[in-house]
Parts: structure tokens; sequence; C-alpha cells
């Protein structure tokens, strides 16, 4: 394989999954979905981490099992929202990715856990996402992700 075949290919591999990821969003935005949006909602996010996979750094895979682990939560699925939610902490402490995406990871498991009904590890890990939230540098992330908890459901 050539030298522009290569490039060509991480070219292909960047585009597909940014605009994946961002196909993603729209699917969570909605606030009806079918089941065919549900299920291409799935599919998407997951492909979306396969082309990070593929070229990404530590940083987009971490963001790509953050993303696969909300989609699982809003469709009420909570060993998937859960596993990719812990795989989502692993990279950040793997990687010593911290600020917002170390506090989005704990947000992540919160929500998974109350998905799962578990109101124990649900107040465990809002603890730690509020934490780690104080901690985010920029004030319009910080606010943000503080928007974001209070969409995790109560026990």
């Amino acid at each position: 394989m050539s030298e522009d075949t290569k490039y060509t290919l991480q070219e292909f591999h960047q585009k597909m999954a940014a605009g994946l990821f961002n196909k993603v969003w729209d699917y969570l935005d909605q606030t009806e979905r079918s089941a065919e949006d549900a299920d291409d909602m799935v599919h998407t996010a997951h492909a979306s981490r396969y082309h990070w996979g593929q070229v990404g750094t530590p940083l987009e895979l971490e963001r790509g099992e953050w993303q696969i682990s909300r989609v699982y939560a809003v469709l009420g699925r909570p060993e998937p929202a859960l596993y990719h939610a812990r795989r989502c902490l692993q990279r950040c402490q793997e990687h010593g990715l911290g600020d917002f995406d170390l506090a989005f990871a704990y947000e992540a498991l919160a929500r998974a856990h109350a998905v799962a009904g578990h109101p124990a590890e649900r107040e465990k890990y809002l603890q730690l996402a509020r934490g780690a939230g104080e901690q985010i540098g920029d004030k319009g992330n910080r606010e943000y992700f503080f928007s974001e908890l209070e969409g995790i459901p109560a026990l």
C-alpha cells in the first residue's frame, strides 16, 4: 500500500469517526425515537468508536466509550452502559485524562448505575463526578457538565 493510500485511509477513518459521533448526537437529541432509530443510534456509536480506534488518540477512544455508555443508558440498557462507562474511566486513568473527561467518566458511571437501579453506586459516582466537575478549568465546560448531571435519574 502506498503512502498516499495510507493517508487516504487515515483521513477516511477520521472523517467517519467524527461524522458518526456527531450523528449519534442527532439521535440523542430526539425526544422520541423509533426502534429503528434506537438500533441505528447503537450501531452509529459503535461505528464511530471503531473508526476512532483506527486513528484516534486515547482522548477520542475515551470519549467514544463515554458516548456508547450514554446511548445505552438513554435506551435503558444497564449492562452495556456500565461496561462502556467502566472502559471510559479506565482509559482516563491509564492515560492521565482529567478535567472534563474524568468528570464525564464518573458521570457515565453514575448514570449507568441509575439505569441499573443501584442507588449506592449511583450516589458514589455522582459524588466523584461532582468533585471532578469542580476541577474543570473552563467555566463554560464546568457549567455544561453540571447541567448534564441534573439529567441523571433519581432512584
